[in-house]
């Protein structure tokens, strides 16, 4: 077990304010002496998640930066080596990171991996394969973005906290603060997004997005998502998927499409200009914007998207 981590910055400061002693000049201990504690997320929104609940003295290091696509990401040999150098390791889980467990293996880390999604995670929030109309996919594996679902973030963010306490014992009463006051935050949101849905009659709530990420979001506000592309972002959906698509946004006057940060943008343009539908925004499904943006944060990206949905579906929000 490693030291906690402030120690060296206690060190420091038990240094500096020695300054001069006796007529020697004490050298402060350089806080570099002893790094400090360093942990490893594997993606924009899980490392948001850990700076909530970790105090500013931990370097949080994100693995798929802001705006990137974890589904079809390649890792570096420098992620290697910071992944070697962690003190631990937080990962989404359900298979969304799948390049990770050839990355552990590469870097050698022996550390503590913190998974957010635990068994008790639904597999999804539809049947494996769902048909959805004239649209239809398959999916293979659970559906990986439970950060869709303040609910099961809720879980996890409680799951990751106990596994920093874990690994951190002299910080639990810290720790325990910040999550307890991260997840008041998360219940005022998740009362206000209701009230936003609730002004739009159930059976006009549907929306089209370019991959299918927002299933457990629809699943927890009484929203159908229809997507051209599955879970992953793998591979390119079909023409004849597309067409079904466009016949079904015509027949159902479906008129909510959104483009997603991750996502080339034309694909869902394409969509619009055949169904005549409009646009609605851009949501931010797989990754938190850069920062100053819109969706910088784990919050501010779910009260980004649920307020452009409600919107496009004609609710009235106040700002």
């Amino acid at each position: 077990m490693s030291q906690p981590f402030s120690s060296a910055r206690r060190a420091g400061l038990r240094a500096l304010g020695a300054g001069v002693w006796g007529g020697v000049v004490v050298l402060p201990t350089p806080l570099w002496a002893a790094p400090p504690a360093r942990l490893v997320a594997s993606f924009s929104i899980v490392a948001d998640v850990c700076r909530e609940l970790l105090p500013p003295e931990v370097e949080v290091i994100t693995l798929v930066s802001a705006n990137a696509d974890a589904h079809v990401f390649e890792p570096s040999a420098a992620d290697g080596r910071r992944l070697a150098q962690a003190d631990v390791v937080v990962i989404n889980g359900l298979g969304f990171e799948g390049w990770m467990t050839r990355l552990i293996q590469v870097s050698g880390y022996k550390g503590l991996l913190v998974v957010a999604a635990g068994e008790e995670t639904p597999a999804s929030a539809t049947a494996p394969a769902h048909r959805h109309g004239a649209h239809d996919h398959g999916h293979a594996g659970p559906d990986p973005h439970i950060w869709q679902d303040l609910g099961l973030m809720r879980v996890a963010i409680g799951r990751i906290a106990a596994a920093l306490i874990a690994r951190w014992p002299a910080q639990a009463g810290a720790i325990t603060q910040r999550r307890d006051a991260y997840l008041v935050r998360l219940s005022q949101l998740d009362q206000h997004v209701r009230a936003w849905l609730a002004q739009v009659p159930r059976e006009q709530r549907r929306a089209i997005t370019s991959h299918d990420a927002f299933g457990r979001f629809g699943a927890a506000y009484g929203v159908e998502f229809l997507a051209p592309q599955g879970w992953s972002t793998h591979s390119e959906p079909s023409a004849a998927a597309v067409g079904r698509l466009i016949r079904q946004i015509r027949q159902q006057r479906i008129r909510a499409l959104f483009v997603e940060n991750i996502s080339d943008r034309r694909l869902i343009q394409r969509i619009a200009q055949e169904s005549g539908a409009q646009v609605g925004g851009t949501l931010y499904s797989d990754a938190l914007s850069a920062p100053g943006g819109p969706a910088d944060t784990y919050l501010r990206l779910f009260e980004h998207n649920a307020r452009t949905i409600a919107q496009a579906l004609g609710a009235t929000v106040s700002p």
